[in-house]
């Protein structure tokens, strides 16, 4: 358990989510007085963006060391490792609904209409979900034999939180940045959570980008797949 021994416990998993959106709302809205987004309440139109990001980045730090933490279990020769990335990405999926429930209280508190587009944001979940295995697998199964791996996860991580588009809009920059940063991954799952809870696109609606996010997860999917049953055999004698 996440939060075993600790005085609050599962209290935790609501206080998290409630105090970054707070401090961030707060920053932004009151400090850098941020306008509304395409006459959207800057915060629920943050909230929304954050929600994808916080889970990929919980999901890849924790997941990213899970075979390293649990070496008794790896050394038991029946035991499938491969399972390991995906109980984390389950777990953090508790504080991921949280987060929906947060959302969906500015969502009611700033008036915005509740359409049948919600439920789209199922679909671009398992997209992250997916995709996030995969880079699971690669990063827990190199941080065996290079721990520096962990590190690396961290910084990539820092560094991908701002190019996201997630504080600001990716109109802002020239067209030629903009096709750049589409290439990110997670720009298609950000945008499309915000697509479902606040724009109503459907992600039909966009043929190419959702080609080319699942051909990326589908090459990261397999060489995840591939670079984590090649390596496992040789986890036990490292560790």
């Amino acid at each position: 358990m996440q939060y075993a021994g600790s005085l609050l416990g599962v209290a935790w998993t609501f206080i998290h989510p409630m105090v970054l959106i707070f401090v961030f709302w707060f920053v932004f809205s009151v400090g850098f007085k941020a306008k509304p987004m395409n006459d959207v309440p800057f915060a629920a139109w943050l909230t929304a963006g954050m929600m994808p990001w916080f889970l990929f980045s919980d999901i890849m730090m924790s997941a990213v060391g899970v075979v390293v933490a649990h070496t008794n279990l790896i050394k038991k020769t029946l035991f499938p490792s491969q399972i390991l990335p995906l109980v984390k990405i389950l777990s953090n999926l508790v504080t991921h609904a949280v987060f929906l429930l947060l959302l969906l209280c500015l969502l009611l508190v700033q008036h915005i209409d509740v359409t049948v587009y919600y439920v789209q944001f199922l679909y671009y979940s398992l997209c992250l979900c997916l995709f996030s295995l995969g880079m699971s697998w690669i990063a827990s199964a190199l941080n065996v034999f290079v721990r520096d791996v962990a590190h690396m996860i961290g910084v990539i991580i820092q560094v991908g939180f701002w190019v996201t588009p997630i504080f600001w809009d990716i109109h802002i920059m020239p067209l030629k940045i903009q096709m750049i940063l589409k290439l990110n991954p997670m720009y298609y799952i950000v945008q499309g959570y915000r697509d479902s809870f606040i724009y109503q696109v459907g992600f039909w609606q966009h043929p190419y980008q959702t080609l080319y996010f699942w051909m990326i997860c589908g090459v990261t999917l397999f060489s995840g797949a591939y670079v984590f049953q090649r390596l496992k055999s040789q986890f036990a004698d490292v560790l």
